[in-house]
């Protein structure tokens, strides 16, 4: 059974979610333990499931992703894992959530424009057996890639 997350394991977590580079040492400074301290809980959190990984926060846009959706869907409840597979062979769509509610699930798709995303949801998205039916809400802003202000 995995331990129950402490206030050092909690701010463990909360400084690699503000920089996922943090070394060691530096990671052991900021929330004022050991290194050695650091290192083993850092390993026991990626042990047990808590950190599942390190990644890197890129702006869309600047990589040729200038128009960002998010596309609901209705459909049938027959076979979510084979609607995955399907949804993560599109490079397009960069998340996926199964929902509970109005719509069954729940996509945000980055193209390198709007042709780019009307052949997504039109050719791909609407082609997957079992999809009922889409709606597709235009992103104007994301707020992930407004800087965060002073002082936060």
């Amino acid at each position: 059974m995995d331990a129950p997350l402490d206030a050092i394991d909690r701010r463990i977590v909360a400084a690699l979610e503000a920089d996922a580079r943090l070394s060691g040492r530096a990671l052991a400074e900021r929330v004022m333990i050991s290194r050695a301290n650091a290192y083993a809980r850092l390993e026991r959190l990626m042990a047990d499931g808590v950190i599942t990984g390190f990644s890197a926060r890129v702006d869309p846009v600047k990589i040729g992703l200038t128009t960002s959706a998010y596309v609901t869907m209705t459909v049938r409840q027959n076979n979510w894992r084979d609607l995955q597979e399907r949804l993560r062979a599109i490079p397009e769509v960069r998340h996926m959530a199964l929902l509970g509610g109005e719509f069954d699930v729940m996509l945000l798709v980055r193209a390198a424009g709007n042709d780019a995303l009307r052949r997504v949801v039109l050719e791909q998205l609407q082609a997957i057996p079992g999809v009922l039916a889409t709606r597709t809400f235009l992103i104007f802003e994301d707020a992930e890639n407004v800087p965060a202000p002073p002082g936060s």
